[in-house]
């Protein structure tokens, strides 16, 4: 009998988790929308509930979970950058996208590995999925939960009383809260699209309303039917995604599934910024996962991430990052040639709603063998060569460096400056100038 528990989005609770059936238990998480590579953020629900995958599998047995984190390879954002490199071609729309996301998404695929994680049991593409959706469409409809208009087919919203019950808001706090889409053809603002038309300039397919593409809300209703069935047992992503993405796929799945629930768990990872800003291209602290492995290890990375509990927002920082590369040395000697043992007090940090911190904190205490364990079941591989330092500087050396090259800089040597930042650039560092002033990473 498991004692895990988990905090449920949906009753804002922490409650035991029973699963439907002890032999299948089953997890769906919002993957990427693979229109450019996936930024730290991304990151963060792919290394939480591969932890949570790895912890059912180990309660449960391998062969007894099915993780389902789908690829979005269709959406408004890809059909932008797909028309932006279609600039000087004559190549159709449709082909263009599906080069760019499968460009995108084994580019992602390559860095989640190379963060520790797990391949899902299956990962499936939307566009690989479009006659299930036009078939979950025609079963809306025909109960009474969506409508057509001028090319469109809409979600009533007033079809169903307890629509906003996941996020907690009236239809009415949400109208005043949302930046919704105006349009004509809507019976309500909060309406929203499950098929739109596509003209010879978009990605399209054809369906009893006309030829045209899904709606984004839609996409994830449908695969997680595809492979879960009607009710599962974990549905996770970001807490971005609540409002309106996961309320409007609870709208879709139960309309169409008469009502039977669409999961009985809800997860939900906090927000991430970098160096105390929302992360953004404008304050130059957009950072991807690909750019990040270029300097960092990805174990390193991903002990950094599970360094914070996955509900409160975390705030990523290169001084972390170095604090994680150090401790991770510390425990890779600490348990060299160790035996995996018996990891009871992690595993029950783990139990209680993914206590990752404190699982940390009980590594730290560890014997050899409970810390090989533990190590493991986190998702570490203890190969100290994944880690290796490409530099022999000491951080002190460092700073005093990079303290000597804003002295040049501030007289103007900038002669000298330079032979600085090119004598630690030799020596496996790399200096990022910003706002903020002047950052370190070690170069692999």
């Amino acid at each position: 009998m498991s004692s895990l528990y988990l905090h449920n989005t949906l009753t804002r609770t922490k409650e035991l988790f029973e699963p439907l059936d002890v032999g299948s238990v089953r997890m769906y998480v919002c993957g990427p929308t693979v229109y450019d590579y996936a930024h730290i953020g991304n990151a963060r629900p792919a290394i939480v509930f591969d932890v949570l995958f790895r912890l059912l599998r180990h309660l449960y047995g391998d062969a007894h979970v099915t993780y389902v984190r789908n690829i979005t390879d269709i959406d408004d954002k890809i059909t932008t950058r797909a028309q932006e490199r279609l600039a000087h071609s004559n190549r159709p729309i449709l082909d263009e996208v599906r080069s760019l996301t499968e460009q995108t998404s084994a580019v992602y695929d390559a860095d989640m590995a190379a963060l520790g994680n797990l391949s899902p049991t299956f990962s499936p593409r939307a566009t690989h999925h479009i006659a299930e959706m036009i078939s979950m469409i025609g079963a809306l409809i025909e109960a009474g939960h969506a409508y057509v208009a001028e090319g469109h087919v809409l979600y009533d919203v007033a079809s169903k009383p307890d629509y906003g019950k996941l996020a907690g808001r009236s239809v009415e706090d949400m109208v005043a809260g949302a930046r919704v889409e105006v349009a004509p053809y809507k019976r309500n603002p909060m309406d929203f699209v499950l098929w739109k038309p596509s003209d010879a300039n978009l990605p399209g397919w054809t369906s009893p309303w006309g030829y045209g593409r899904p709606g984004w809300h839609l996409e994830c209703s449908a695969m997680s039917a595809a492979y879960l069935g009607e009710t599962f047992d974990i549905h996770g992503g970001g807490i971005d995604l609540v409002f309106p993405h996961h309320e409007n796929e609870i709208a879709q799945s139960e309309g169409a599934h008469h009502n039977h629930p669409l999961a009985r768990y809800w997860l939900h990872n906090g927000h991430l910024n970098v160096e105390g800003a929302k992360m953004s291209k404008s304050l130059g602290n957009f950072i991807t996962v690909h750019e990040l492995l270029d300097t960092w290890p990805g174990e390193v990375l991903r002990l950094n991430m599970l360094r914070t509990h996955y509900r409160q927002p975390m705030d990523w920082t290169a001084s972390g990052l170095r604090e994680s590369w150090a401790m991770l040395e510390r425990w890779y000697a600490a348990c060299e040639g160790a035996r995996p043992g018996s990891c009871a007090r992690v595993l029950a940090a783990l139990e209680d709603d993914l206590n990752t911190p404190l699982a940390i904190a009980e590594l730290h205490q560890a014997e050899p063998d409970a810390l090989a364990a533990g190590l493991e079941l986190l998702g570490f591989s203890r190969n100290a060569a994944k880690i290796a330092r490409k530099s022999s500087l000491d951080e002190a050396q460092i700073q005093a460096a990079i303290d000597a090259r804003a002295r040049a800089r501030k007289e103007k040597n900038f002669a000298e400056a330079d032979r600085i930042r090119d004598e630690l650039d030799a020596k496996g560092i790399l200096l990022k100038d910003g706002p903020q002033g002047t950052s370190w990473d070690f170069k692999r």
